[in-house]
C-alpha cells in the first residue's frame, strides 16, 4: 500500500511561534522542527502539527462550517486534563458532556482554533 496515514496537519497563523508554544505549554507537545517560521510541534503519541504563517484575513468560522472544524485531544484521565486546562485559563466552548461513554469538551487554542478534549470508553476500531 502506498499511503501510510496523515503525517502531520497544518494550521495557519499570524504568529506561528505564539501558536506553537501555546501547544507546549498547554499540552505538553514539543516543537520537534522549524524552518524560516514554520514550526512543527509532536504530541506525545507522535501525531504532528505544522505551524505556518499566515497570509491575509482570518475567516469567521464556527463549529460545523465547511472544512476542518477540530483537533481531538485524546486523553487517558479525562478529570486530571479538564481540571489542569481550566487552572491554565483556557477558553471552554460548553460544558463537558458525554456520548455512548465517551467523555468529550470543546475548547480553543491561543488563535481560537476549535480543540476537542476527549476519553473514549472503548477505542475506535
Amino acid at each position: 500500500m502506498f499511503f501510510k496515514g496523515l503525517e502531520h496537519t497544518a494550521i495557519a497563523t499570524p504568529g506561528p511561534k505564539r501558536l506553537a508554544e501555546w501547544y507546549v505549554e498547554h499540552l505538553g507537545f514539543i516543537i520537534n522542527f522549524s524552518y524560516d517560521g514554520n514550526y512543527f510541534v509532536k504530541a506525545p503519541n507522535g501525531a504532528m502539527l505544522e505551524i505556518i504563517p499566515s497570509e491575509g484575513d482570518p475567516v469567521a468560522t464556527r463549529m460545523k462550517t465547511p472544512g476542518l472544524r477540530h483537533l481531538a485531544v485524546w486523553v487517558d484521565d479525562f478529570d486530571g486534563a479538564l481540571a489542569e486546562l481550566k487552572r491554565q485559563g483556557v477558553a471552554f466552548l460548553g460544558e463537558p458532556f458525554e456520548v455512548k461513554g465517551n467523555r468529550l469538551v470543546f475548547f480553543t487554542d491561543c488563535d481560537g482554533n476549535i480543540l476537542h478534549l476527549i476519553h473514549r470508553q472503548q477505542p475506535l476500531p
